[in-house]
């Protein structure tokens, strides 16, 4: 997991609720209220899904937009932005993100569980969608040329 200070609060709600669903948490910062810069803590945090270290992550900030944006620099992310438990979902489904990122100063506590909930309990359906997700990582061929 890993927050800025926007998101603080609600990172240390749902820490208990995650790990009484069974996950271990590796919490990547930040560790107050106070103000911070997100990618500090989205660059480790990405750095550990990629590695393997960690199965999958949980990212908030104020918008979501900054962790998302910064999670999905790393080439193995799929960061999904989602708002609704119907958009974690379907970032599981159909994009098999390995990222789930909250807008903190959007939603209540109550919304963040459903989301949650709604991204741990789905998963990947492959079929059409794996086509899809090879086709996301940008591929730069020995010539520099974007493929």
């Amino acid at each position: 997991m890993a927050s800025d200070h926007a998101a603080y609060e609600l990172k240390e709600f749902l820490k208990p609720y995650i790990q009484l669903k069974g996950f271990e948490i590796e919490d990547f910062g930040t560790y107050s209220p106070d103000s911070c810069d997100y990618p500090d803590y989205a660059h480790p945090a990405a750095r550990a899904v990629e590695s393997g270290d960690c199965q999958f992550g949980i990212a908030m900030c104020g918008s979501g937009n900054g962790m998302q944006i910064t999670l999905n620099k790393h080439q193995g992310i799929r960061a999904a932005l989602c708002w609704l438990p119907q958009l974690a979902a379907l970032a599981r489904q159909h994009n098999d993100a390995n990222f789930l990122v909250l807008p903190g100063r959007f939603i209540s506590e109550d919304e963040a569980v459903k989301i949650v909930d709604a991204y741990l309990e789905a998963s990947f359906e492959g079929g059409r969608h794996q086509r899809r997700v090879n086709k996301i990582p940008l591929d730069i061929s020995v010539e520099g040329e974007i493929m």
